[in-house]
């Protein structure tokens, strides 16, 4: 008898076995602010060290509360759910708040990605970080 696996099941043990925590494969998996925002009212990128490219697009209600966040993403899982995590932690809050977002906060709610990829997470927080920054700038507050 042939077990049949599934595409998401055979990821999930994939990206377990390589360190990665169950909420961490999750973001990945789901992908639930993947994308762009037609009428985003910032839309910044930033490319990392290891050459993935972020770019995040930012929906912000009277210049301080955001609202919205997606990311379009060229780049690992690593990538992928720390970006993910990040949008979590960044919606609903005022954009002071928002630049507030550190590596460690977005770790801890991955809970765990193997080592080499935590520069993945400093990368998602830069980017929202120099969208939040270049929409502040760009709207003079």
């Amino acid at each position: 008898m042939v077990t049949q696996i599934t595409t998401s099941d055979a990821e999930r043990k994939m990206l377990s076995d390589a360190g990665y925590a169950d909420p961490a494969i999750d973001y990945y998996i789901e992908k639930k602010y993947m994308g762009h925002i037609v009428d985003a009212d910032q839309v910044s990128e930033k490319v990392g060290s290891c050459g993935d490219i972020m770019k995040v697009y930012l929906k912000i209600d009277d210049n301080k509360l955001i609202n919205d966040v997606r990311y379009e993403i060229t780049g690992c899982a690593g990538a992928i759910s720390a970006a993910m995590a990040a949008v979590d932690l960044a919606k609903g809050k005022t954009i002071d708040n928002a630049l507030k977002i550190t590596d460690g906060d977005v770790f801890n709610v991955l809970k765990n990605i193997p080592e080499k990829k935590h520069h993945c997470i400093q990368l998602a927080v830069k980017t929202m970080h120099k969208g939040i920054q270049e929409f502040k700038t760009e709207n003079g507050l």
